[in-house]
């Protein structure tokens, strides 16, 4: 046991010093973002609500990936809820899927007024691979207004980022 302590002591630190945000561009839209946000919605969060109206779940994994500690978008005022009551934006991922649209129909109604519309991806955007398949309507504006479109398959989180900027912005004219 004291020969373990010894070594630990003999190391020393081995962790790397915190530096600036990795991605500056990253760092300058969120705080772009972040005062959007303010300006609109008086210094509250803006809330989220996404539906996977039919993707391959690309799209799922880089929306996970902003609430993770490199991204963490809840530092510029973003957070994701549970109910479309809740929310000021809609994001959807995917075609919509037959089976979707009367619940993406619903999460659209059920949003309180002014309602913002976010597709995320080419599945989303124009239907992708997936556009005139029996077992999909279409893309996301067939089914319900759209506000911005981050087209990708699937976008990167820092497109994600700047596309919910456009939308906050959108919003506030």
């Amino acid at each position: 046991m004291l020969s373990l302590l010894a070594k630990i002591v003999a190391t020393g630190s081995i962790t790397e010093p915190v530096s600036t945000f990795p991605e500056p561009e990253l760092g300058e839209t969120g705080e772009n973002l972040k005062a959007a946000i303010g300006a609109l919605y008086g210094g509250r969060s803006l809330h989220i609500r996404h539906v996977d109206a039919g993707s391959n779940n690309g799209e799922e994994y880089e929306m996970t990936a902003l609430g993770n500690a490199f991204y963490d978008v809840e530092r510029f005022g973003l957070s994701f809820v549970a109910s479309p009551r809740h929310a000021d934006i809609l994001t959807v991922s995917g075609p919509v899927t037959r089976n979707m649209e009367h619940a993406l129909r619903t999460a659209y109604e059920l949003m309180p007024a002014p309602r913002i519309v976010v597709a995320v991806g080419d599945g989303a955007v124009t239907g992708g691979i997936w556009k005139g398949s029996y077992a999909v309507v279409g893309p996301v504006d067939l089914v319900i207004p759209v506000d911005v479109r981050i087209p990708g398959d699937p976008p990167a989180p820092a497109d994600i980022l700047a596309g919910l900027l456009a939308a906050v912005r959108k919003g506030r004219s």
